[in-house]
Parts: structure tokens; sequence; C-alpha cells
């Protein structure tokens, strides 16, 4: 397995329980399909570089995972279809 860096955005308009669940479910995409949340830090509500659909602030949330083809597959699947996260994005880890 290999080392990745996740970001993703969750809506702003949120509340804060609803927040904590999609932060728990995206780590359980991943623990659920073989890979280990080596790193999970959430960022907090900053300002979108453009508006996405009317929305100018998103909450972030950053993770580094140690995953195979499946659970970064499965999360790709999740991200695309979830009303909550608005963009989301997987790049290897340079190490």
């Amino acid at each position: 397995m290999k080392k990745y860096e996740v970001m993703y955005i969750l809506r702003s308009n949120l509340e804060q329980e609803a927040i904590k669940n999609e932060v728990n479910e995206v780590k359980e995409i991943f623990t659920n399909n073989g890979a280990n949340v080596l790193e999970c830090k959430e960022w907090g509500l900053r300002e979108l570089a453009y508006e996405i659909d009317h929305m100018r602030k998103g909450y972030y949330v950053w993770m580094l995972v140690e995953a195979g083809s499946k659970a970064l597959e499965e999360f790709n699947r999740i991200a695309g279809y979830s009303e909550s996260i608005v963009r989301s994005i997987v790049v290897k880890d340079g190490e």
C-alpha cells in the first residue's frame, strides 16, 4: 500500500454534528476497504478560491492514508455523488 494525501471540502451550511458524522464516514470508507488512516486534520471553515454551488466558504478536511486502489476507488465513487462533499482530491504522497 502507498501513502496518499486526501483533501475534501464539505458544505459550509452543515451543522457541527453533521460534519463530525461526515468525517467519521470518510474514515470508515478507508478502514472498511483495508486502508490505514495515519492522520486526519480538520482545517475548519475557510474561504473558497472561487464560488462553488453559490457557496463562498467550505469546511476543509485533510487526511494522510495508507491505501490500496480499492479504498481510493470507493472514496472517489462516494465523494462523486455525496451531497455533503463539494470537492475532493487524492494525491500520492511524495515520501
